[in-house]
Parts: structure tokens; sequence; C-alpha cells
């Protein structure tokens, strides 16, 4: 298994707090999120690096093991069970006298990978009743599930079918494209009573028409005409489950944008929390104008 510095992907060093990490993924996910990079694959990729390394370093318990074992980290446990059992070994005369203490010398997190790092302590060739029935972990699934953004807006369950067996699960509402959740003990059976392993679900979110996501924030456009303004007035604008009506200043200009407190979308795992709906006016030149119209704005324009 390939090596991957989260914290480089995350552009801080082993230091860095917890509100230092929480940090830099929102700034780095906003610049690479799918949606303000369409059709770019390099994105899309790095997209999904940056949600990898937040998942594991915003978790103080996971970030722990992965500080100290590298690209091990997801079998720390395994890790520490076996020498706490060579431990027992070495006590009792066990792992052929003194080859233990090359392996509790070992710095596990530049070991080799999982499982040629366990065959060569219990493995390969010959080894007593005990070594050969150790118990391991089982392996982990992976999986892509595909929904809508009106799909994640409200927290909902669903039933998965994987290898065969069907998984009840519930999904938070606010899950983002590519971001990927762990669900513990779903993945492959363990070897000689060893824990199952785990299913990590990736999220293949297809964005509504009209509205563009970045976190928790949402962004659309709204058609105004020339009249409202130019003359200000009011106007009917949809969010993402509802309409509301907007007063419009007296020389709006195109592009001007307007926050929506709190009509965004629902924040991954933070209850009652919403983002904000940013609407971009879009100024409409009236066309086909009649005659009386025509007029109207040639003396405007002379005056």
């Amino acid at each position: 298994m390939e090596y991957i510095d989260y914290y480089k992907i995350l552009e801080l060093n082993k230091k860095a707090s917890q509100a230092d990490i929480k940090k830099a993924y929102r700034k780095l996910a906003r610049k690479y999120h799918p949606d303000l990079n369409p059709n770019d694959d390099v994105a899309k990729k790095k997209f999904q690096q940056i949600n990898e390394a937040n998942e594991v370093l915003s978790d103080p318990e996971k970030r722990k093991k992965y500080d100290q074992y590298g690209k091990d980290w997801q079998h720390a446990d395994a890790f520490e069970e076996a020498k706490k059992r060579g431990a027992y070994q070495q006590q009792t005369g066990g792992f052929g006298g003194g080859n233990y203490q090359q392996y509790s010398n070992a710095n596990f997190g530049d070991a080799g990978d999982f499982s040629d790092f366990f065959s060569s302590m219990f493995g390969g060739g010959g080894g007593n009743a005990y070594q050969r029935q150790s118990m391991f972990r089982g392996q982990d699934f992976n999986a892509t599930l595909k929904l809508s953004d009106k799909d994640v807006y409200t927290t909902q369950k669903q039933v998965l079918t994987v290898n065969g067996k069907k998984i009840r699960i519930t999904i938070p509402a606010g899950v983002e494209h590519g971001q990927t959740i762990k669900i513990k003990g779903y993945g492959g059976e363990g070897v000689n009573g060893g824990p199952k392993g785990d299913l990590y679900i990736t999220f293949d979110i297809a964005s509504t028409k009209n509205f563009k996501r970045v976190g928790a924030d949402l962004y659309s456009e709204h058609n105004l005409d020339l009249y409202t303004a130019i003359l200000g007035g009011e106007t009917i604008v949809n969010t993402f489950n509802d309409k509301v009506k907007l007063k419009v200043k007296p020389g709006t200009q195109n592009n001007t944008k307007v926050r929506l407190k709190g009509k965004g979308f629902p924040a991954y795992k933070q209850k009652d929390k919403f983002g904000d709906l940013y609407i971009t006016y879009k100024v409409e030149i009236p066309k086909n104008l009649t005659p009386e119209q025509r007029e109207l704005f040639t003396k405007l324009s002379k005056m």
C-alpha cells in the first residue's frame, strides 16, 4: 500500500491544530470542488484526496494511529495486538528464543505491506500452532453510491447490497460529492475469528439544476427585468426548497450579488445549521420594443 502524506495534501505540518486542519480543509475543498472545476479530472482526484485526508486527520484517534503507523494506520489495532502477543511469547520462550526482539524494535510505520509484515512474523514456513491460528482483521470493502443533492438535503436511510448482503445505512444530510464515509464492521470476514473489515462508501452526487453547491453554500442566478433593476421593487427568487420575495434596490447593476443567510445546504453533521444562498442578478435587456417604448428610450438617451 502506497504511503499518502495527508499533512502534505492539506498543506500542513504535523504540529497543525484541529482548527488548522478544519480551516485548511474548507479552503482546499472550495478550491478543488468538482462543481467549480467541471470536467477537470485532476481537480476531482485532488478533491477526493482532500476529503480522505480530512477524514483521518480531523479524527483525533485516527490521527494518532496515522502518526504512529503511517500507511498501515488502519491496521494499528492488529499491530498492537501482535505486539502484546509477541511480548507474551517472549516471556514464555516463544518465537524461537530471541528472534522476537528484532520485531519488537521494528518501526511498524516503515514496514512493508500489512500482509507481508504479518507473513514474516506469523506465516511463511513452519511455526507453532499458536502462530498459525493468529487472528487477522478482514478485508475492507469499497463502494460508490450515486445520489442527487435533493437526496442528501435531509438525513435518510437506504438499503445497499454489498457482496450479496443487504446493509441498511443512515446517510447524514449534507454529505458532499466525492466524500467517503466508513461503515464499521461491514467489510470482509476476519481470519480465525478476527474482526471484520470496514465498508468505505464514496458518494457520487449530481448537482441540482440551477444551483451550484460548494460545501454548505449554494450559488444561483436570477433574471431581473430592466425596469425593476432601474426603478427598484420586488422579485420572487427560488431557494433550494421554496421561494422567497426579495426587495430590489433602485439602480441595481448586472451581476449584483445578494446573500440569503441560512438558505443554503445543511452543514454535514451539524444539527440545525445551514449554509447561505448567494443570488447573482442577471439584468435582462428588453427585446422587441414597441414604437412607443423605443421612443421613450430615445428621449431618455437625450436627456
